[in-house]
């Protein structure tokens, strides 16, 4: 366990040092599954307020596309996903 943990910061460090930045749909999904790694399912608290904030409303819906994943399967698509985009 304490293995994947590690893997998975050393991805989120190279996620932010890719020679190319991703498409949005590529950036949500990591978000998405960084998200369900460290905090689980989304729940209506975490839902934006602000309708005319598209942005955030996007990243709440792919999260949402993500719910109950374990945060382990989360963990290593994250790292398989870094591990393509490199």
């Amino acid at each position: 366990m304490m293995e994947l943990k590690a893997l998975f910061e050393k991805a989120a460090g190279e996620s932010k040092q890719l020679s190319q930045k991703p498409s949005n749909e590529i950036l949500l999904q990591l978000y998405s599954l960084y998200k369900q790694a460290t905090e689980g399912d989304a729940t209506e608290d975490n839902e934006p307020t602000n309708p005319f904030d598209f942005i955030a409303k996007a990243k709440f819906s792919a999260w949402q596309g993500v719910k109950g994943k374990t945060k382990d399967e989360a963990m290593r698509e994250y790292i398989a996903l870094v591990e393509k985009l490199k």
